[in-house]
C-alpha cells in the first residue's frame, strides 16, 4: 500500500480512532495515488495509524482498519459477520413479522463510506466511496459468507452516490443472483419496496421505532403526514385505528407508492386522502383541525455552509405545521440533516412555537433507531433528530 503522511499535530484524532482524516491533517501523498486507493495512514515518525481509502476532497481518508493489518477478504468476512451478529442480538433478523433492516450503516459499523439495508432476501449496497466501490467483490463474498440461505440476491444502487467522473461508468444491478422489488413486512405492515428506482435504497428503514411510537397515539385520531414519500407513518396510523388519514408529498411517483401501499393494507375506503402537493404550499390552505402532524422533511442542508438556511427553514416550517395542530393534539417533527445537531434543532423548534404562538411540551426525544449505530468514535453518525409535541 501507498503511504498517506500525517502531520504531527493532527495525529491526536487517529489514535482516538476517529475514521476521517481531513485533508489539513495530511503532510504528503504519494505520487501517483488515485481516488479509491486502499493506503496506508502513518505519521511523520512511521507510527502506522491503519488503511484507509483515499478520495481526494475535505475527507481524504475514510479509515476502514486500525493498526498494522492489511483488509484482507477475511476482513471483510469478519466485519460483514460482525454486523450480521450485532443485528440478530437486536432480534431483528429472525422475525416473522419483519424482514427488512439496515445491515451496515458506514462508520457505525466500522465501514464508512458503504451502506447495505435487507429487503426480504435482497441486500441493497449504496457505496458512497469509490474504494467501497472498488470493494465490491470482496463485500458480496462477505455478504453470501455471513448471510447464507437468508440472501437471495445483492443489487448494486451505488450510480446516485458515487463522483459524476467515476459513476458515469457504472451502472445500477444485480451483481449476484437475481430479484426484483418486492413486498416487505415491517411489524406486520405491508410495504411495496422499489430499491431498483426509488429514493436512496428503496425505503426509509429509520423510521421504523418513530413510525412504531405513532401508532400507540393514533386510534381515533386525524392525522396529516407531510414529506410521506411511500406512506409510511401514513400506514401505521390507518393499521392502529386512526379515523382519518391524510399523505402530502410533491412527488407524484412517492404519492403512487404511498397509495400503492394503502392499496396492501385493505384499509376501510375513504380512511385515506392522498395530496401530491408542495407541502408548504399545502399547510398555509389547511384546517387547523388535525390531531396528529407528522413533519420529516429531505435534508435541508448537506453541507456547513447551508446550515443557516437550513435553519430557518426548519423553523418556518414548524411554525405552520404547530398552527394546524389543534389543542391537545402532537407534532412528530424531525430533522434528517447531520450538520444541524440535536440543540440546533431543539433551539429551532422552540423558535417556530414562539413565531406560531403556541405552547407545547416535549413528550419524547427521537432519534435513528439501533441497526442505524452511532460508532463510539464517531459522534457525527448521529443524524436523526425527533421531538414529539403535545401542544397545548
Amino acid at each position: 500500500m501507498k503511504q498517506v503522511v500525517i502531520r504531527k499535530k493532527k495525529a491526536a484524532a487517529l489514535r482516538r480512532r476517529h475514521p476521517w482524516v481531513f485533508s489539513g491533517a495530511i503532510k504528503s501523498t504519494p505520487e501517483g495515488v488515485q481516488d479509491g486507493d486502499l493506503v496506508q495512514v502513518v505519521g511523520e515518525d512511521g507510527e502506522v495509524f491503519g488503511a484507509g481509502h483515499f478520495q481526494h476532497g475535505s475527507i481524504m481518508v475514510r479509515m476502514i482498519v486500525f493498526g498494522d493489518t492489511a483488509p484482507d477478504q477475511a476482513f471483510w468476512n469478519q466485519r460483514l459477520q460482525n454486523a450480521y451478529a450485532y443485528r440478530s442480538t437486536l432480534g431483528l433478523t429472525q422475525r416473522d413479522d419483519l424482514n427488512a433492516y439496515r445491515l451496515i450503516h458506514a462508520e457505525g459499523d466500522g465501514l464508512p463510506g458503504l451502506i447495505i439495508d435487507y429487503y426480504a432476501g435482497t441486500a441493497v449496497v449504496q457505496c458512497h466511496s469509490i474504494g467501497m466501490h472498488r470493494a465490491m467483490e470482496q463485500i458480496v463474498n462477505a455478504l453470501r459468507h455471513a448471510m447464507g440461505t437468508q440472501l437471495s440476491a445483492i443489487y448494486d444502487k451505488s450510480a446516485e452516490t458515487l463522483p459524476r467522473n467515476y459513476s458515469e461508468n457504472i451502472k445500477n444491478a444485480y451483481v449476484w443472483g437475481e430479484g426484483a422489488p418486492n413486498e416487505v413486512l415491517e411489524y406486520g405492515h405491508i410495504f411495496q419496496v422499489d430499491w431498483e428506482t426509488g429514493q436512496k435504497t428503496g425505503f426509509f428503514l429509520d423510521q421504523r421505532e418513530n413510525r412504531q411510537l405513532l401508532a400507540q397515539y393514533a386510534p381515533g385520531k386525524k392525522v396529516l403526514n407531510t414529506f410521506c414519500y411511500t406512506g409510511g407513518f401514513s400506514i401505521y396510523a390507518l393499521q392502529a385505528g386512526a379515523r382519518q388519514v391524510e399523505s402530502v408529498d410533491v412527488s407524484q411517483t412517492a404519492m403512487a407508492l404511498t397509495e400503492q401501499n394503502v392499496e396492501l393494507g385493505n384499509f376501510e375506503s375513504g380512511l385515506h386522502q392522498s395530496h401530491t402537493q408542495d407541502v408548504m404550499a399545502f399547510l398555509k390552505e389547511a384546517p387547523a383541525d388535525y390531531d396528529i402532524v407528522i413533519v420529516d422533511p429531505p435534508a435541508f442542508a448537506k453541507n456547513i455552509k447551508k446550515r443557516h438556511n437550513a435553519v430557518q427553514g426548519y423553523k418556518r416550517l414548524n411554525a405552520l405545521a404547530l398552527q394546524k395542530v389543534k389543542p391537545g393534539g402532537l407534532l412528530f417533527t424531525f430533522s434528517c440533516s447531520q450538520v444541524v445537531d440535536r440543540a440546533l434543532f431543539s433551539n429551532t423548534i422552540v423558535a417556530a412555537a414562539h413565531e406560531a404562538g403556541r405552547s407545547a411540551r416535549i413528550m419524547h426525544q427521537l432519534s435513528q433507531p439501533a441497526d442505524h449505530p452511532v460508532g463510539i468514535f464517531h459522534p457525527e453518525g448521529e443524524y436523526l433528530k425527533g421531538l414529539v409535541l403535545y401542544v397545548d
